[in-house]
């Protein structure tokens, strides 16, 4: 019988930004820095299968709650969108002391990154956008659907009868090609954030600060990280053109198609993302299609 591999438990920091204070897994010490954003309605808990595989190649892993989701603070009166995102990232690197980053984005978190690697190159030596937000694609179509759903129901949301699980579930079960890969329990981790009232409005509020306004100022060209664009064949909230309109504008960009996984590629294929991930930012070239 062989020994099982030593299991990787991640250090738990509270990183203040300005506002409020982020919550941050960190995986391993030393090597390569990775930066891992989740996108919206997910969390850091999302990375829990590649920030590990990540540590075991002597590399660290970053994976962030962003603003007002996770375990991170949710203060009043604060920006929650893309913009705002990239800067608490910003801050929150300085305060690690991470000068320079691989930065890896799903969905939301690949706009965060993204408008990071334009307005702050110095910052990201390599980009990973998985089923990626655009400007043309902001807010995408899960968010939309969310607003519509809240519409339908506006009356027993406003009342709080109408729970988080109700908007959120179906986003969840339809960013996987398996339902095999979103059980209820899982579903249930995700809405943990969002139990109460409170919680209801708070990821309302999360969905309305997505704006195509955030994209303001970013110019695709002025990317100059190496960008590896991996599109989820089976993505139902974006069109399968947007990561090659990406791959195209971004200078130094290379696209990755993998099928039979949706859009949170972390659940449903975490080594292999893990894998084609190192392989980029280790100077390794991974496949194209």
């Amino acid at each position: 019988m062989g020994v099982p591999e030593e299991r990787i438990d991640p250090d738990l920091l509270r990183i203040p930004v300005g506002p409020g204070a982020i919550h941050v897994e960190r995986y391993g010490r030393g090597g390569i820095q990775v930066v891992l954003l989740h996108g919206f309605g997910t969390s850091s808990f999302l990375w829990r299968g590649v920030g590990p595989e990540i540590a075991a190649t002597r590399n660290t892993a970053l994976a962030i709650d962003l603003l007002g989701y996770g375990e991170s603070d949710r203060p009043l009166d604060t920006e929650f969108g893309i913009a705002a995102q990239a800067e608490y990232v910003d801050r929150a690197l300085t305060a690690l002391r991470v000068v320079r980053a691989a930065v890896v984005g799903v969905d939301l978190g690949g706009a965060v990154a993204l408008r990071l690697a334009a307005t702050r190159p110095e910052r990201v030596s390599h980009l990973v956008l998985v089923n990626s937000l655009s400007a043309d694609t902001t807010p995408a179509d899960d968010v939309r659907a969310l607003a519509r759903n809240t519409a339908r129901h506006v009356l027993r949301v406003a009342r709080g009868v109408l729970g988080a699980a109700a908007l959120l579930t179906p986003l969840l079960e339809r960013s996987v090609a398996n339902s095999a890969h979103m059980p209820p329990r899982l579903i249930a981790r995700y809405l943990a954030p969002y139990v109460g009232h409170e919680g209801v409005s708070h990821l309302l509020a999360l969905a309305r600060a997505v704006s195509a306004d955030d994209w303001s100022g970013v110019e695709l060209a002025d990317v100059r990280a190496a960008t590896l664009v991996i599109r989820g064949e089976r993505d139902e909230w974006l069109d399968d053109s947007v990561a090659e309109r990406l791959s195209l504008m971004i200078p130094d960009s290379r696209l990755l198609r993998m099928p039979d996984v949706g859009r949170l590629v972390p659940e449903e294929a975490p080594d292999q993302l893990a894998g084609v991930t190192l392989d980029f930012v280790t100077g390794v070239t991974p496949p194209t299609a």
